[in-house]
């Protein structure tokens, strides 16, 4: 059965993320047609960010600046949290996290402007440490979304107290060390039907005592990554009740010696049934840990805590761990999408300066190949330091688009010593038939020409009108709120509920959607971990291009637990919420 609404549990907010993309060659494409418009201060959004100091001296003070799009408080509009970092000299407190609630829409600047106001306070917030990243996930399956944040230090579990107040739970580095938490992504790991937690870790670091400065293409740097000891990953598995349990050894995690993690993602690449995890690793091979035999995993051995064996990993194998040319990348932001339309899921990442994103094809769930080249987005991306990529059909024209956000490492990096300056301007790529294509000029609006130190990004229909904004972080820069602005086509807006006695993955984080109109069939993936150590809506974004308004689609959904449910006549130019029916 479905249900639209612009309120309740999982109302407009729920339209909020895309999962796919798509635009035209820039050349055909009508002036505007990505148009954008910076509307933050204007909306009530007004926070600049920590991150140690501009220019940073450190690596850590580099690396975070999360986000995370939610409707906490199931009122049906999207609300912004960030989580904040902190400084060298106060490395454990900081300025503090924020929480910006939606108050709906209002007339302002030439149109209708999302409003929010500050709810930290009113939310009962305290997390103040080094905040890094964010995942969003209902942790006790009681129908409202906690917010899992990752630090330098000490991570928190924010677990939401009926929409109204959150309650924190601290979770200490291990003994002897700091732990450097990153990338974190929610997903059921296990089978068992409730959302476990991947939470990926960086390296050794020590404010007090940083390490030696090196040297980047001749120019004096700060120390790290590279010569810095790194530190292994986190399994949690969820016990059932909404209390996690670290199983890395179990699950197999610590089999897999300790690497500079930055990104995670939660999905099912291969359609057997089970959930993955892929790890993108910073200058070295990335990961893939996969169960070595899903057919004999037993769900209930896993629910009552036994791991019957663990997991594998398959990043070599599969083509995901390096690029073509068998390179480890500095792996940084991870995008989902169908590049080539057959329905399995393809992987875009993003990649240090002097190196290409990469965009790996998903032959058949277990071998993946680079076609960057191919599809046209290597050289264009080389010269920049690549962050936060976001795959979202912006222009609603059943095409899919990438948009990448840039900012150099080094703060004395120009052209002439290492490929860019260290402001850099974002990047939008159009689905250019065969291709994407770079979008350049006023097509977009200012916001492609401006210069940044950006590092994360999350889309999401903060105004409700039915296409994909986009709100961004910079390092010590006020947040952005990117409104979508630009001509629209048909789209259609789908998320789950899976309300049924007992579920504890309401959301149906790590389904497939499958929405078919006019003997076309587009794929999309509702999953965790996806962008840049930021969280969005978990919601299934799609559009149509031009056509017939009243249209309707059939809408076919692979639940994490391989159930498949289909719907037909789905009306478009809606927000529809699919209920599982069994």
């Amino acid at each position: 059965m479905t249900r639209a609404s612009r309120s309740g549990f999982f109302g407009a907010a729920l339209a909020t993320l895309a999962a796919g993309c798509g635009g035209e060659p820039p050349a055909a494409a009508a002036p505007g047609r990505f148009h954008f418009t910076d509307v933050a201060e204007a909306s009530g959004l007004r926070l600049v960010t920590t991150n140690g100091h501009r220019p940073a001296t450190q690596i850590l003070e580099v690396k975070g600046g999360g986000l995370a799009l939610l409707d906490r408080d199931n009122d049906g509009d999207l609300d912004v949290f960030v989580p904040n970092g902190a400084t060298l000299e106060s490395p454990q407190r900081g300025p503090g996290c924020r929480l910006f609630d939606n108050d709906g829409t209002s007339a302002g600047g030439g149109g209708t402007l999302p409003r929010v106001h500050d709810a930290t306070a009113a939310a009962g917030l305290r997390f103040d440490g080094w905040g890094m990243g964010c995942a969003v996930g209902d942790v006790e399956g009681d129908g409202f979304d906690d917010i899992y944040v990752t630090a330098w230090g000490h991570n928190a579990l924010l677990r939401n107290e009926g929409g109204r107040t959150f309650r924190q739970v601290d979770d200490a580095p291990a003994a002897g060390a700091q732990r450097w938490s990153t990338g974190c992504a929610f997903g059921d790991v296990d089978g068992d039907g409730d959302l476990d937690l991947y939470v990926a870790t960086y390296l050794d670091f020590d404010p007090a005592h940083p390490p030696p400065g090196r040297s980047f293409k001749g120019v004096p740097v700060f120390g790290g990554p590279l010569g810095l000891p790194g530190q292994p990953d986190v399994l949690y598995a969820n016990r059932g009740d909404g209390t996690l349990e670290d199983v890395s050894a179990a699950a197999g995690i610590l089999a897999v010696p300790p690497s500079y993690g930055l990104g995670v993602a939660i999905l099912d690449l291969d359609l057997d049934g089970r959930q993955e995890i892929f790890v993108g690793n910073d200058s070295q091979p990335s990961v893939l840990f996969d169960d070595p035999d899903p057919a004999a995993s037993a769900p209930a051995a896993a629910a009552a805590g036994a791991w019957t064996r663990p997991l594998a990993d398959r990043g070599l194998l599969s083509g995901l761990a390096t690029n073509g040319d068998g390179r480890a990348q500095a792996t940084m932001g991870i995008a989902i999408l169908d590049a080539d339309g057959d329905g399995w899921p393809d992987v875009f990442t993003t990649n240090f300066s002097s190196d290409t994103n990469t965009l790996r094809v998903n032959r058949d769930g277990r071998t993946f190949d680079d076609r960057t080249t191919l599809y046209g987005l290597g050289s264009p991306s080389r010269p920049y330091v690549k962050w936060a990529a976001l795959a979202c059909d912006f222009d609603a024209d059943a095409q899919e688009d990438l948009v990448i956000f840039d900012g150099h490492t080094y703060p004395q990096a120009t052209r002439a010593t290492m490929d860019s300056d260290a402001l850099q301007p974002p990047q939008l790529y159009a689905r250019d038939g065969e291709r994407f294509a770079l979008v350049t000029g006023a097509e977009a609006g200012s916001w492609l020409q401006g210069l940044h130190l950006d590092r994360s990004a999350a889309p999401g229909d903060l105004d409700g009108d039915g296409d994909m904004d986009m709100v961004v972080t910079e390092l010590n820069a006020p947040v952005r709120v990117l409104q979508n602005d630009g001509p629209q086509g048909r789209s259609l807006q789908v998320a789950l509920h899976d309300g049924r006695p007992g579920a504890k993955n309401p959301r149906g984080l790590g389904s497939r959607v499958a929405v078919t109109l006019d003997g076309r069939t587009q794929h999309r993936w509702i999953c965790s971990g996806t962008g840049f150590l930021s969280s969005g809506e978990a919601l299934a974004h799609v559009g149509f291009g031009a056509g017939a308004a009243d249209a309707s689609a059939e809408v076919l959904v692979t639940w994490p637990d391989g159930r498949e449910q289909r719907v037909s006549g789905v009306p478009l130019g809606r927000r529809t919420v699919i209920e599982r029916d069994g």
